[in-house]
Formats: structure tokens, sequence, C-alpha cells
């Protein structure tokens, strides 16, 4: 049987750290390079999803809430539970990592058209239409589950609905932009998890 000594809730937390900065990391590194954009979403199309992705990040990563209701622990306080956490977070991370490394010099942080813009369906985009979001809710679950709390889980779901916001409007870009090529390739895929039928 494994042994979880070494484990303990802030050896999770340490760890599951070191794997945002890595992504954070990769990130900043891969922006250079970028090609440029021809067309932008407006700044109040932007503030839909940035506003969630704010609160979402205040109750996953922000200081100890001052509502009682949101420190409500919903998975218990053992080894086992920050030992799947601390997986999850890194399989979502790698995931997001592996997705922004197929994108390229295509990506952007904003929604955006960009010169030459290509329709990416190598790596998870044969499959996912947004594996970056994918990947990054999945690790943000991850560390809800470390840490614990209602709070987080909250702050995960808030996420995912920032994305799927955010989604949706790349989607009519992506629609506008390459037609048929695009409703093909949603058709072969799903939004945040391959397509079964």
């Amino acid at each position: 049987m494994m042994q979880w000594d070494w484990l303990t809730q802030q050896t999770a937390l340490v760890w599951e750290g070191r794997l945002w900065v890595l992504l954070m990391l990769v990130w900043v590194v891969l922006m250079l390079g970028m090609k440029r954009a021809k067309k932008r979403e407006r700044w109040n199309e932007r503030a839909r999803y940035v506003i969630l992705l704010l609160v979402s990040a205040w109750l996953l990563f922000g200081p100890r809430s001052p509502f009682e209701w949101l420190k409500y622990r919903v998975l218990p306080d053992e080894q086992g539970t920050w030992g799947i956490g601390l997986a999850v977070t890194a399989i979502g991370i790698g995931i997001a990592i592996w997705a922004r490394l197929s994108l390229g010099a295509n990506w952007s942080g904003t929604v955006t058209l960009k010169n030459h813009h290509e329709l990416v369906r190598k790596g998870l985009y044969r499959w996912i239409r947004h594996p970056i979001y994918t990947g990054i809710t999945l690790a943000m679950f991850g560390t809800a589950a470390i840490k614990g709390f209602l709070g987080g889980f909250i702050g995960a779901a808030l996420a995912l609905l920032a994305f799927y916001v955010k989604a949706r409007k790349e989607e009519s870009f992506l629609r506008e932009e390459f037609g048929a090529r695009f409703e093909e390739h949603a058709k072969d895929t799903g939004m945040f998890l391959p397509k079964f039928t």
C-alpha cells in the first residue's frame, strides 16, 4: 500500500502553488512572438468574463473569506483528499500547457483574431475546442479540493462560467473567419470535453 506520510496539506499547497507559477511562466515566455491582432472584442464584452474570473480567483486564491458559509468544509481534511487534489491540479496544468503549446502564435488572452490566424486542429484541439479552459478549470477544482472549502469550489465553478462566456465569443469570431471549416471542427469536437457521439 502506498505511504502518504510525506504529504501534508501544507506540502500539497506548496506544490500546487509551484504548478500555478509554472503555468504563469510558460504563459509569459510564450507571449513572445505572438501574431498581431486584426480584430479584438470590445472592452464591455471582455468585462463580462473578466469580472467573473477576478471573483473566482479571489475565492480560490485570496485571503480567507469573511463570510462563514464560504469556509464550510466540503471535503475531508485528510491526506487522500490532498493527494487527489494535487494530482488533479497537476493534470489540469499539464493539459493547459499542452494546449497552449499547440496554439503557438495564435493564442491571445483576449478574444482576438490574429493576422494570418490559423484554425488549430492539432494536439488536444483534435478533440476539444477550448482545452486551455478545460485544463485551467480542472486545476482550479484540484486546488479547491486541497483547500477543501466551499468558497474554492464556487470559485472554480465561476471560472467555468467565465470560460463558457469567453468561449462563446471566441467561437463567434472563428465562425466569422473560417465559416464552414469551423462548423465542421465544432461538429467533431466538444467545447470543454471530447465529443463521444
